[in-house]
């Protein structure tokens, strides 16, 4: 039987996770656990507590950009765990011997060295997000025909900017689905939904069980980025148009309100089933065919290692 994807589960939860090298990363109410496939064929689980709430993930708004933020460092501190454990037959003894550059560093930070290297990471990857997703299609847009000085040329001229962001994300995925390493990736990805689908209907968490659901679920980042890019056409339209760069300046400085509405609009449909919900969700979940693939049982068990250490006993701290 089809799951349907829409059917509002017995315990909606707020667990969720991010897919790894060879794994995956459950991010529970007060841990995160790293689940790791290794070579051997061993599944090593890491569990590691997370901050504790500042006052800020309380305030609508702001706590969707900051969340996102510290997300971002805790995936960037998983994906470097996972890699420690690929297996890297070809790399000579030589190439594994620090650089003087590196050696450098070591003596400069110390200890620090890592922690800073990841948020250097985490500014790099938001840089280029903002100058694919967002400067280039502003730029491409510019130069179209486009009456920019009247309200309906303005707004025009945002949507055609929000169609090609639409365009080159869904490029991006296609482009980087054909990566066979992406490919395992997004098997991982499919695993952890399956997961959560299936501890969110209250069903033991057994290869078997988490089987049979679906590989998308509503409440999913790539959902998440979609609705970015329909929000972003609603703000910046109404900022109006300015010159090239003061238009790059200002969605630039506008992207931590977008991306704070966007998670206060997710966070709503994700508690509701009504049609409006449904018709939000409908875009991100056709995304998540990029996204995610169907695991394999061995991808599921990864899966579901990670899910059991996230778990707590009063269910109501995960509560969605």
């Amino acid at each position: 039987m089809k799951q349907d994807i829409f059917k509002k589960p017995k315990h909606m939860t707020n667990i969720g996770g991010q897919a790894l090298i060879e794994g995956l990363m459950m991010i529970g109410p007060r841990n995160a656990a790293i689940a790791i496939r290794k070579p051997d064929g061993e599944i090593i689980v890491e569990k590691r507590p997370l901050p504790k709430k500042s006052k800020f993930s309380k305030l609508p708004i702001v706590r969707g950009f900051v969340g996102i933020f510290k997300q971002m460092v805790l995936g960037i501190k998983a994906l470097m765990y996972s890699a420690e454990f690929v297996d890297l037959e070809d790399d000579s003894e030589e190439d594994k011997k620090p650089s003087k550059f590196e050696n450098f560093l070591d003596r400069v930070f110390g200890d620090k060295l890592q922690e800073i290297l990841i948020y250097i990471s985490v500014v790099i990857s938001l840089l280029f997000s903002v100058g694919l997703f967002m400067v280039l299609p502003n730029a491409i847009a510019w130069l179209l025909p486009i009456d920019k000085a009247t309200h309906l040329g303005s707004f025009l001229y945002n949507v055609v900017e929000g169609v090609i962001r639409v365009a080159l994300f869904i490029m991006y995925l296609a482009l980087t689905s054909l990566l066979k390493d992406i490919k395992r990736v997004w098997q991982y990805h499919g695993a952890e939904h399956k997961t959560v689908h299936c501890y969110e209907n209250e069903e033991e968490l057994t290869v078997e069980n988490v089987r049979k659901y679906s590989t998308r679920h509503p409440r999913c980042g790539t959902s998440f980025l979609f609705t970015v890019m329909i929000v972003s056409i609603m703000v910046f339209s109404l900022v109006g148009q300015h010159d090239l760069w003061v238009n790059i300046l200002l969605r630039i400085i506008l992207i931590p309100l977008v991306a704070g509405i966007s998670y206060e609009i997710i966070k709503i449909a994700g508690k509701s089933q009504s049609i409006v919900a449904r018709i939000v969700n409908a875009p991100g979940l056709l995304f998540q065919g990029f996204t995610t693939r169907e695991p394999d049982d061995g991808q599921i068990e990864v899966a579901i290692e990670a899910m059991k250490n996230v778990l707590v006993d009063n269910k109501e701290e995960d509560k969605w």
